[in-house]
């Protein structure tokens, strides 16, 4: 399985994006705090996805995904926390990609999980 083949990277793509640029607004005194922080937590989604797939199991996919799951997690909260101190006022784009990288990744692992039972 290819990682530029699943909706789960694709989106993730789209979602760092995002971050990226709501986070040139961010005051320069940002730049080695909460917007390196919240750009490396978005970057990892997508690259454990990837680093998962160049894995030789399924087992290690999932892992990788989890890990990917726990950075998505990382991303709201600091996205939260940047709309709390101030630094951009509406997060709703961001709120809604999150939320779809959730869900297509929460089906990936419960089809990785299912995959595995059977």
């Amino acid at each position: 399985m290819l990682h530029n083949e699943l909706n789960a990277w694709r989106e993730s793509i789209d979602l760092v994006k995002k971050v990226y640029s709501m986070t040139e607004s961010f005051p320069i005194s940002e730049q080695f705090g909460l917007t390196s922080q919240i750009r490396r937590a978005a970057v990892s989604i997508p690259s454990n996805i990837a680093e998962g797939c160049g894995r030789n199991s399924d087992k290690e996919l999932m892992r990788f995904c989890w890990i990917a799951m726990g950075s998505l997690s990382e991303v709201e909260t600091q996205a939260i926390i940047a709309r709390e101190l101030g630094y951009v006022e509406d997060i709703e784009e961001v709120e809604t990609d999150i939320r779809k990288v959730r869900k297509i990744l929460s089906g990936f692992i419960n089809y990785l999980q299912n995959k595995q039972t059977c």
